[in-house]
């Protein structure tokens, strides 16, 4: 017989542990697999129900801007050379040849168009000169010395003052309206009657030379063998353009006098000097003196059959920019030349040009019908313009009967306008009841023979009566459309505060629920919404199916709220940083009823900030625990303190004169920086880098991917920004004796690969990044303990284990202060460090009183990014726009990324605030900390409810104030500004914030686990 020896016992203990172990660590993986996949879908969900809050806030915004920045009717009717609106004793025989309405002066006509050429710039100064002053001399000496040859008048501009609106008064002689000022990168074809097309019809042959906006507006206008258009929007290049104009003008004006007609110039060189630098710079005045040069030899190739006109076509405020209604920028200038001696000043007898833009001024529609008439065309069909006297009432004694008739063409072009409008809007006879009795009594007085000086004073008065009634009528408003928008930013409003303030820590679970009634109850709105929009045709059916369905989605997500068997509570805050939260975000928003808080929120800001950093230092005094009142009263001194250094950079607007002194740039008219300026972006790579290690370090975070990153990568990208900077300012002020285009070109390429840093580069490293974490071992690895102790389990220690979730989502917002930075300007590129600070001090603050479910620290990033928007060198004026910015790492204008970067320019302090708002939960928390996602969805619906209440207070403000008198310099402004940032915040929060924790999480619990 055999036996079969039995296994040792010891060995069959071990198999039967590695079986166990093993089945263990199959059981521990699947459930891994199953709570990430759980996870997930989870946060996919999240984002949908985000992406919804999303779409209420572009449908209301959109619905309100729809009835609150309204467009005029546009008439097609065209004006006919054959049928005057008046008969005249001197009438023309009705021919282009000879003059359509009237007997035309000139038969050619060369229009210089010197973008943003501001009237003080034609003006001598005898002391305290300006670079600006004495450059361009030869407009107020020709008008001086030759007043019937010349004359220079103060040309104001309506606003807004942006160019493809003001080329559209210039042709049109119509009123602009503000929504058109969002069309200004996107000009269309003007189809209404305008002056080109008058001449285009009378088969004259024109030319364009310059700034391409014009071929948006009049395609196949212009001679294609003549012309030559230039890219308008490189704010940086401040002599292609200029210099192509020069090159193909004085040749045509040497040329063969049958090869044009009219000849349209438009110089950018100036406007975009004073975009670059300011008014009062070099390179203005060299670009000035440029102008002087060209114009002067155009008057040396003239004939006496050709009439010259040089226009500014807005002007430029302190700082180089224009889109407002300042007086810097509406207060451009008009100046006319002819070798024929046919202008004069007898109607009022003064010969001296203006010595303000406040003397005798002309509106800008007041050019149409004065070329139209001086050329023998008809006055187009829309015109509200009056003729500019000077040019009709002769060089001798005013020939008053002349402009008698060329007014009273004008005044019955208008009057036959006012018919055919007031009955396609069906108005009333009492809208234009006081300017039908003055144009009834300059017709009485014409019929009575009445002496020329009253019937000039009776079509004048006319003509200004129906231009005040149409101002009006073009200021008003879809009212039921504003109320609808509102509404549903109010309703969005709403929903946020249930789901960020009144839900409980598993409001994660209860999306599918959310989106499940919102769907169902969005189709049932859509299809109501469709038979609504049939039967109500006023507000679209378009409008009416958005607003159903938006509607109907609404109502589904109350449905669920009480499907939900637990319940949700009120959102009301359960603590004094609760209540503080709410206090806060309330005086802001009612604040914007009025203009002066309106015009000086930074310091309202700068305010609320002190005011949190003050409770917070007190806060910390009641600490039990001396680590904690210490690290609370540190942390609370460096917000506090970090506020004020802050606000040491400003950027004053027109109303805060002289109250406010700018320091964000060089002086109050440059658009540069300063030469000590340059070291700020130096000092911020030096030492940002350093403070943020000191915080890792703080919670033996600073280890693993973090010493890359932090230690080395970001303080190479600050110190490359600090470099682009300095290369600019080199640039500005020719310190380096190299190529313009090379230097161009080294610029951009260090922008871009700055940019490839933080977006290609910092991206893969942030998804791929193991945690910031160090661990050391026991001391048996390294082989010095007894063999004995083996036996017994060891602990190791885990260094940064306290913060891992808070120091490894940190990577990502490190990423965009590097691009946010690059992007502003050395003063700016300052605050945006000193942001970085005040955000990891407030993550301090939260911490030390356990506040990172409160509303308070979301609430208080929202506030952090919008005090920083101010400084870095930003106010709610479309004026304080930095468009150079979209030329930092691109060559010309493209789309979508040039707008992309004007965007990461003017709410760069709104992004990275936005980005760090996970942050509030996830900083100091151990990893496998259950139900993040849903603390992570609440505080980021926090952040966005803080801007959606900006954004409703500022779209209900502008609503009521909608006949203030401020309404388009201040309120206006500001719910634009509103709007767009609530848009950004919401795009950003969703894919950047929610999007970025996903990575983090999933990173994190691949180390310890799924919990």
């Amino acid at each position: 017989m055999e036996f079969t020896p039995l296994a040792r016992p010891e060995k069959t203990q071990q198999h039967n542990a590695a079986v166990k172990q093993s089945s263990t660590d199959e059981t521990l993986e699947k459930n891994n697999r199953r709570k990430e996949i759980h996870f997930k879908a989870s946060h996919g969900l999240v984002i949908a129900f985000f992406l919804w809050i999303f779409a209420l806030h572009a449908l209301g915004i959109l619905l309100f801007t729809k009835g609150f920045l309204l467009t005029r009717l546009v008439l097609d009717h065209k004006s006919e050379c054959a049928i005057p609106p008046i008969e005249l004793s001197n009438q023309s025989p009705r021919s282009y040849g000879d003059g359509c309405w009237y007997p035309k002066t000139f038969d050619k006509a060369v229009v210089i168009i010197i973008d943003a050429l501001r009237y003080d710039f034609t003006v001598p100064v005898h002391q305290d000169a300006h670079y600006f002053n004495n450059a361009l001399e030869v407009l107020h000496e020709t008008a001086l010395r030759e007043p019937q040859n010349a004359f220079l008048l103060p040309f104001i501009a309506d606003p807004p003052t942006t160019t493809l609106q003001r080329l559209k008064g210039l042709t049109t002689g119509t009123l602009p309206t503000f929504i058109d000022a969002g069309s200004n990168f996107a000009g269309t074809a003007i189809e209404e009657d305008n002056l080109v097309a008058q001449l285009r019809n009378a088969g004259k042959t024109i030319v364009h030379l310059g700034d391409d906006t014009w071929h948006s507006l009049f395609p196949d206008y212009f001679d294609a063998n003549l012309t030559h258009a230039y890219d308008s929007f490189n704010v940086w290049d401040l002599h292609t353009v200029d210099d192509g104009v020069t090159q193909h003008l004085l040749p045509l004006l040497n040329a063969a006098s049958d090869k044009w007609d009219i000849i349209f110039g438009h110089f950018l060189g100036l406007d975009h000097a004073g975009h670059r630098y300011g008014p009062d710079h070099s390179a203005t005045q060299e670009k000035l003196q440029q102008m002087d040069r060209v114009i002067r030899n155009i008057i040396s190739a003239l004939d006496e059959k050709t009439l010259l006109v040089v226009m500014g076509d807005h002007g430029m405020d302190t700082k180089g920019d224009h889109g407002g209604e300042s007086d810097d920028e509406v207060e451009a200038a008009l100046w006319m030349y002819s070798k024929k001696g046919v202008f004069g000043h007898g109607h009022n007898g003064l010969l001296e040009p203006p010595r303000t833009a406040k003397e005798r001024p002309v509106g800008q529609i007041d050019l149409v019908p004065t070329l139209s008439l001086l050329l023998g065309m008809p006055i187009p069909f829309n015109n509200l313009g009056s003729p500019i006297a000077e040019a009709f009432v002769g060089p001798k004694q005013p020939q008053w009967e002349k402009l008698v008739s060329v007014n009273a063409l004008s005044a019955a072009q208008i009057q036959r306008y006012q018919k055919e409008y007031s009955a396609v809007r069906g108005l009333s006879k009492d809208v234009f009841a006081v300017a039908h009795n003055l144009w009834d009594a300059a017709l009485n007085d014409r019929q009575t023979k009445a002496s020329n000086t009253d019937l000039f004073a009776a079509f004048s008065r006319y003509q200004a009566e129906n231009l005040r009634v149409c101002r009006s009528l073009w200021a008003r408003f879809d009212v039921p459309r504003m109320v609808c928008g509102i509404f549903l930013l109010g309703c969005a409003l709403v929903v946020l505060g249930f789901y960020a303030r009144a839900t409980t820590p598993f409001r994660a679970e209860d999306t599918p629920l959310f989106l499940r009634h919102i769907a169902i109850c969005a189709v049932l709105g859509l299809a109501l919404g469709s038979v609504s929009g049939l039967v109500i045709t006023s507000l679209g059916l378009l409008d009416s199916c958005l607003l159903g369905t938006s509607g109907g989605s609404i109502i589904g997500f109350a449905y669920s709220i009480f499907r939900i068997p637990r319940g949700y509570p009120l959102p009301l805050p359960r603590s004094t940083w609760g209540w503080l939260s709410i206090l806060l975000t309330m005086l802001q928003s009612i604040g914007f009823a009025s203009n002066s808080f309106t015009i000086w929120e930074d310091e309202i800001l700068l305010f609320f900030l002190g005011t949190f950093a003050s409770l917070a230092l007190i806060a910390a005094l009641r600490q039990r625990v001396t680590t904690d009142r210490t690290l609370g009263l540190l942390q609370s001194s460096i917000f506090l303190a970090l506020s004020r250094v802050a606000s040491l950079s400003r950027l004053c607007r027109e109303e805060q004169m002289p109250y406010c002194r700018s320091t964000y740039y060089s002086s109050t008219s440059s658009s540069t920086s300063a030469y000590w300026q340059l070291f700020i972006p130096y000092t911020v790579s030096l030492l940002l880098p350093s403070f943020i290690k000191g915080y890792y370090k703080s919670t033996r975070s600073y280890a693993g991917s973090a010493i890359l990153w932090i230690g080395v990568i970001l303080r190479i990208s600050l110190l490359a920004s600090a470099i682009y900077w300095t290369l600019d300012a080199s640039d500005d002020n020719n310190w380096l004796d190299i190529d313009k285009d090379t230097l161009r070109f080294v610029k951009t390429t260090l922008a871009q690969l700055i940019l490839g840093i933080a977006f290609v580069a910092g991206t893969a490293y942030y998804v791929s990044a193991t945690p910031c974490i160090n661990i050391e071992l026991p001391a048996e690895v390294n082989g010095d303990a007894d063999p004995q102790a083996g036996k017994r389990s060891k602990p190791m220690n885990v260094l940064g284990y306290g913060n891992m979730h808070g120091s490894r989502y940190f990577l990502l917002v490190s990423n965009w202060i590097v691009a946010v930075v690059l992007f502003q300007k050395p003063m700016g590129g300052g605050a945006i460090g000193i942001l970085a600070l005040q955000v990891l001090a407030l993550l301090e603050i939260v911490d030390s009183n356990d506040l990172s479910r409160s509303a308070i620290g979301p609430v208080m990033l929202g506030i952090l990014g919008s005090f920083h928007f101010f400084k870095t060198g930003h106010q709610a004026t479309l004026s304080s726009i930095q468009w150079e910015s979209a030329f930092i790492a691109l060559k010309t204008l493209r789309y979508p990324w040039s707008p992309i970067l004007v965007t990461l320019n003017s709410f760069g302090a709104q992004i990275i605030t936005a980005v760090a708002v996970p942050l509030v939960v996830l900083w100091k928390q151990p990893p496998r900390k259950t139900g993040l996602l849903g603390s992570v969805a609440m505080a980021v619906a926090t952040y966005i409810l803080y801007f959606a209440v900006i954004n409703l207070a500022t779209t209900m403000w502008a609503g009521w104030l909608r006949r203030h008198l401020m309404l388009y310099r201040i309120f206006c402004p500001r719910f634009m500004t509103g709007a767009a940032a609530l848009m950004v915040i919401d795009l950003v929060g969703i894919f950047v914030a929610i999007g970025g924790f996903r990575w983090n999480l999933t990173s994190v619990n691949q180390v310890f686990g799924w919990a």
